[in-house]
């Protein structure tokens, strides 16, 4: 679904996952100072949205998620997955509930599978799933933001900013107010600095919640039961994720960044050496240069230097081995 802010001045649209919404407005890192102080906001309309009604909404999903939501209080926001039986993440939930209907916003075009899954776990239930994505657009207003939410508008409050469920109809006039707009690349700048995950982009086929480091935020150690938690139980209490999420500084000299998927190699082995791991976001941040978040094999020394094909990086724990 194509934004009707990719019209205004300087606009460059987003391509690949985030297509349909701006990856800048012609100033990245002026765009990122921005969002970093607390001003402008961020067009996510591209983002699917699911709301979930009914008096059985909260107790029904809270067999399914990984997260404890059988007794989430209105407006307070969480975050939550959906696992494969054997525990691989297949989707990532960012939740609140406004005392009648839980709405989620989750990866563009995942959507329909994921209302598929759910459609398909209703059973008995007094719950009604819906796909709202033609009607609501989901807008980001960073930390510290002081912008005016328009009344009756859903909002997920969290440490990093607020998202707002706006009414599609309202989103021109809402970044007439509100501006100045920052692209997708301004976001995913500070999602990388905050060493946040994303599905799709730091999870493959078989990633399992301990290797983001998904346990807690999205993932609750002390709930019923739900598909995966075998996977999840196992790992917790008797072993180790394979891999780990490392943050990377990478080399400021080079040109291009590598792309997700860029092989990771241990520096002292050379170009030749064995692969242990992969790039899975790299951005360019307005005060830390080029840095990427990547996964390891888990016995990768801390303090190994690593290069990315042949951009060298320096690794920071950010999921313990």
């Amino acid at each position: 679904m194509k934004s009707p802010l990719l019209s205004l001045p300087g606009a460059v649209p987003a391509e690949g996952a985030d297509e349909g919404v701006a990856a800048h407005y012609g100033d990245l890192f002026r765009e990122q100072r921005a969002l970093a102080g607390g001003a402008g906001f961020v067009d996510l309309s591209n983002r699917g949205v699911v709301t979930v009604t009914g008096e059985d909404r909260l107790s029904w999903l809270h067999l399914l998620l990984t997260q404890h939501v059988s007794e989430l209080p209105a407006h307070r926001a969480t975050e939550a997955l959906i696992l494969s039986a054997h525990g691989h993440i297949e989707h990532a939930l960012y939740l609140v509930d406004d005392g009648t209907t839980t709405w989620a916003h989750v990866e563009p075009r995942t959507q329909e599978a994921l209302i598929a899954y759910l459609e398909s776990m209703k059973f008995f239930y007094r719950v009604e799933v819906a796909d709202r994505t033609g009607e609501f657009a989901v807008v980001h207003l960073p930390a510290g933001s002081i912008a005016e939410v328009p009344a009756d508008v859903v909002v997920r409050e969290t440490a990093y900013g607020r998202d707002l469920f706006l009414p599609r109809a309202e989103l021109e006039s809402y970044a007439d107010g509100n501006g100045p707009a920052a692209g997708l690349l301004a976001y995913e700048a500070l999602r990388v600095e905050h060493h946040r995950p994303r599905l799709g982009f730091e999870t493959d086929h078989r990633t399992i919640p301990h290797e983001l480091g998904w346990i807690g935020s999205a993932v609750h150690l002390e709930k019923g039961c739900y598909r995966g938690q075998e996977t999840v139980a196992r790992v917790q209490n008797l072993g180790k994720p394979p891999r780990r999420l490392v943050f990377l500084h990478l080399d400021g000299s080079e040109v291009h960044l590598p792309p997700r998927g860029t092989e990771l190699r241990l520096a002292d082995d050379g170009p030749d050496g064995r692969k242990i791991g992969f790039v899975t976001t790299s951005v360019r941040h307005h005060e830390l240069g080029p840095i990427a978040l990547a996964l390891v094999k888990r016995n990768v020394p801390l303090d190994a230097p690593l290069v990315a094909d042949t951009t060298a990086a320096a690794q920071e724990v950010v999921v313990e081995p």
